[in-house]
């Protein structure tokens, strides 16, 4: 089961202005999923945003979207972003059968999304350390959950390098340069 750029899609959920105050580690998880959205747009993976109420919750946290290349960004209004049909048949349209999914919180938006995804038939890989919650026990919880119903937890490295698959291309070469130099260790634990 291991992930390929061509069949992959980036699924970034829910990081929002509003919300991130009170988000345990969350401008560190941003960081993470920036990086490995920047990965993503250099190996032509899709990169989709989604926004739970944003007029209320305010929209995509300037931080990221400065960081982002072209990306689809998706409102909503239901937890699972599977239940806004929309989403549901623009996803069915692509031809993307792995979604690499992050975002906040974990164990609201991002579980009731990566539960949905597994039930419609995808296979789900939770970017660990671009997942969280305003308590980092709620986070991890909602990891081992999806894991338990067939999630697969990843970190940004494991996902950037099976994307790449082999070190003597051009493609290799250009993202390595980019993005795969070495980056400062994380002082925040993520789930």
């Amino acid at each position: 089961m291991r992930l390929h750029h061509q069949q992959s899609l980036l699924l970034i959920v829910d990081f929002q202005a509003g919300l991130l105050p009170v988000i345990e580690g969350g401008e560190a998880a941003i960081e993470e999923a920036a990086w490995l959205a920047g990965v993503a747009e250099a190996l032509q993976v899709p990169v989709w945003l989604t926004e739970q109420y944003p007029e209320r919750l305010g929209s995509t946290a300037p931080a990221l979207l400065s960081a982002l290349g072209e990306q689809q960004v998706w409102q909503k209004r239901h937890f699972c972003v599977m239940e806004e049909p929309e989403f549901a048949n623009a996803l069915q349209a692509q031809k993307a059968r792995q979604i690499v999914i992050c975002g906040t919180e974990a164990h609201i938006c991002v579980l009731q999304s990566a539960l949905g995804l597994l039930e419609a038939g995808y296979e789900v890989f939770w970017l660990s350390e671009a997942t969280a919650s305003r308590r980092k026990d709620e986070a991890r919880l909602a990891r081992e959950r999806a894991c338990a119903r067939g999630a697969v937890a990843v970190t940004a490295d494991m996902v950037a390098y099976e994307w790449l698959n082999r070190c003597d291309t051009t493609t290799f070469k250009e993202v390595h340069q980019r993005f795969l130099k070495p980056r400062s260790p994380r002082d925040v634990t993520f789930f």
